[in-house]
């Protein structure tokens, strides 16, 4: 298992926690299929990941949207800051993706998964996500107590 439910931060909204426990059964059934078209290579494997990555993708831009449009609602000051973490997230999502599709090379996926999506995802619920939820839930952020 990549990323193991216990060790992601919990939030001040069940919504959030909620999408981010999907993401990590997510990202974990995505990288098993890695490791199996590791260790066998194949169409039908091939053909999984693709299609797991598709759904991967479209999940996460629902995951976003979904804050994003919360963040609008509230008048949530760091929102663009956000925003800009969030987009710079599916871009480097469609990069790898991209770079998989035209090189078929298991390692462009394998590298992504171990060495920059646990950490990026962590820190961002850490971060941004736990920052996020507490303005939803008090309507105040941390970012503008003295």
């Amino acid at each position: 298992m990549l990323i193991e439910k216990n060790d992601i931060p919990i939030v001040a909204m069940d919504f959030m926690n909620s999408v981010h426990f999907e993401d990590v059964e997510i990202i974990n059934s995505l990288f098993e299929l890695i490791l199996r078209c590791e260790n066998v290579f194949s169409d039908e494997n091939i053909l999984a990941i693709d299609e797991a990555f598709t759904q991967w993708i479209v999940h996460t831009k629902e995951h976003f949207r979904g804050e994003e449009i919360k963040m609008e609602e509230m008048r949530f000051a760091p929102y663009p800051f956000h925003k800009m973490e969030h987009d710079n997230a599916l871009g480097l999502m469609d990069e790898i993706f991209k770079e998989w599709r035209q090189s078929r090379d298991i390692m462009v996926l394998k590298v992504y998964f171990i060495e920059e999506l646990p950490q990026w995802f962590t820190q961002h619920i850490a971060g941004m996500d736990t920052v996020t939820a507490m303005f939803f839930k008090i309507g105040i952020s941390p970012c503008s107590m003295r």
